[in-house]
């Protein structure tokens, strides 16, 4: 009987973030676009991603029909050359 690793999960992640920063990084692709290229499970992706935008170092480059699924998805990249020149303003609405 196999032994559980208690690294293994992650290890795994981070093997799966690295993959996904590393593809982005050389080409402009969806959510879709990268489960498809790298086997990353897209549920995964999305939880990646959010991590990788918090810390500045992936970015939403257009939202336009995906190339797998034909709706409407951001591009992302993690290539700071590609990345948008300005960052979004929050607006704080006083009520």
């Amino acid at each position: 009987m196999k032994k559980a690793n208690p690294h293994s999960k992650d290890t795994e992640s981070e093997s799966q973030l690295q993959t996904i920063f590393q593809y982005l990084q050389n080409h402009i692709a969806t959510a879709s676009m990268v489960t498809a290229e790298t086997g990353v499970p897209q549920k995964c992706i999305c939880r990646y991603k959010r991590d990788l935008e918090k810390n500045d170092l992936l970015w939403e480059i257009i939202k336009m029909p995906c190339e797998k699924t034909g709706f409407k998805a951001w591009y992302l990249t993690t290539n700071p050359d590609l990345s948008p020149t300005g960052k979004p303003v929050q607006l704080n609405l006083l009520f």
